[in-house]
C-alpha cells in the first residue's frame, strides 16, 4: 500500500482517479480549493484538505509515495482574458507544490496535461515529438509546468510523468463531468436532450471531414484513471517522460450527437453556427508512447459506452436536483 496526495481530487479527473487509488488499496489524501471542484466529488476513504496548491507544503511529510497534481484553472476563454490568473494559478502555484514535494523528499510525481500544447497541429494523429505551439494562456501554463517538471527531474532526481489529454468523456459510478460554466460538447447536448437549452449549436459543418464538423479524441476517464496509476508504476528518478492519452481514432460533433440521440432516446435540436476561430479540423491522439512504454491501452473505446456511462451521471444529477 503507498500514500498518495491528489491535488485537485474533488474535480472530475481527480476524483475518478483518487477513486481507482482506494479501490486498489492505497492511501489517499485530496487537497482541493473547491473553487471548481465539489465536495461530494471526494470519494468516501479518501481524508480531504482544503486548500490551494500552496498549501501543500502544510500537508506533505515524507510519508507520502507520490504526487498526482490536477489541481489547475482550465477554461480556454477565460484564460484568454484573464491571464495573469491562469499563471498564477498553474505555472506559480506547481512551482510552489514541485518545491514543497522536494522539502518533504517526495520524489514521484504525474502531472495532468493537455493536448492544448500543442496548438494548431501540423499532422495527426499527433505525437509527442510534434511540435508545441500552444494558442491560448491555458495551454501555454500547462507547457511551461512541463518545463519546470523536466528541470526539476534534470536537477533534482524528482521521478515525473506527464499525461497529455485530448477529449476525456464519460464518468465512473458516482463521479462524472459537472462544470460551472460548461464548456464540454457531450454535457452540452445532454442539456440539449433534458431541455435545460433549446438547441446544441454546430459550430462550422464545412469544413474538410466525412460529414464537415470537427473531429474530436474522445477518451472515457475511467481509462484515463488507469493510465495515471500505470504512470505510477512507470516513472523513473532523473527522468521526465510525457505521454499523449486518447483513443487514437476521432468521432465528429454530429457522429457525438447521434450517440447521445441513441443513448438518451431524445431529441436533440440542432442550429448550425459559424466556425469558432482557431478550431482545428481534425484533432488526434497517437497513443502509440502510452502503449509501449505504460501498457496502456484504452478498454472502453466505444463513443456509445462512453454516452452512456455520462448519461447515467447525469441522470443521477438531474434527480438529486444538482
Amino acid at each position: 500500500m503507498s500514500k498518495y496526495l491528489v491535488t485537485g481530487g474533488a474535480g472530475y479527473v481527480g476524483s475518478v482517479v483518487a477513486c481507482h487509488l482506494l479501490e486498489a488499496g492505497h492511501q489517499v489524501t485530496v487537497l482541493d480549493d473547491l473553487s471548481t471542484g465539489f465536495l461530494g466529488g471526494v470519494p468516501s476513504g479518501a481524508e480531504f484538505v482544503r486548500g490551494r496548491i500552496q498549501d501543500a507544503a502544510e500537508v506533505l511529510d515524507g510519508s507520502y509515495d507520490a504526487v498526482l497534481h490536477f489541481a489547475a484553472s482550465s477554461q480556454v476563454g477565460e484564460s484568454v482574458a484573464d491571464p495573469e490568473k491562469y499563471w498564477r494559478n498553474n505555472v506559480a502555484g506547481s512551482l510552489e507544490l514541485v518545491s514543497a514535494m522536494r522539502k518533504a523528499g517526495v520524489r514521484k510525481l504525474v502531472f495532468s496535461s493537455t493536448a492544448a500544447v500543442y496548438g494548431e497541429p501540423e499532422a495527426v494523429p499527433i505525437a509527442e515529438t510534434s511540435r508545441t505551439s500552444p494558442t491560448n494562456t491555458y495551454g501555454a501554463t500547462k507547457l511551461a509546468v512541463d518545463h519546470l517538471i523536466a528541470s526539476e527531474c534534470a536537477a533534482h532526481g524528482l521521478a515525473a510523468v506527464s499525461l497529455r489529454y485530448f477529449n476525456v468523456a464519460g464518468a465512473y459510478g458516482s463521479y462524472g463531468e459537472r462544470h460551472e460554466p460548461e464548456s464540454h460538447l457531450i454535457p452540452l447536448v445532454f442539456q440539449a436532450a433534458l431541455g435545460r437549452r433549446p438547441h446544441i449549436a454546430v459550430y462550422g459543418d464545412d469544413y474538410p471531414t466525412p460529414d464537415g464538423t470537427c473531429i474530436r479524441d474522445y477518451i472515457h476517464v475511467a481509462d484515463l484513471a488507469e493510465a495515471h496509476l500505470l504512470a505510477l508504476e512507470a516513472a523513473a528518478p532523473g527522468e521526465h517522460l510525457i505521454c499523449n492519452l486518447g483513443n487514437g481514432s476521432g468521432f465528429s460533433v454530429r457522429e457525438v450527437i447521434e450517440s447521445v440521440r441513441r443513448v438518451t432516446g431524445r431529441e436533440i435540436p440542432v442550429v448550425t453556427a459559424d466556425r469558432r476561430p482557431g478550431d482545428p479540423a481534425v484533432l488526434v491522439a497517437s497513443a502509440e508512447r502510452a502503449h509501449r512504454l505504460l501498457g496502456w491501452r484504452p478498454s472502453r473505446p466505444q463513443l456509445d459506452d462512453i454516452v452512456a456511462d455520462a448519461w447515467s451521471f447525469a441522470l443521477a444529477q438531474e434527480g438529486a436536483g444538482a
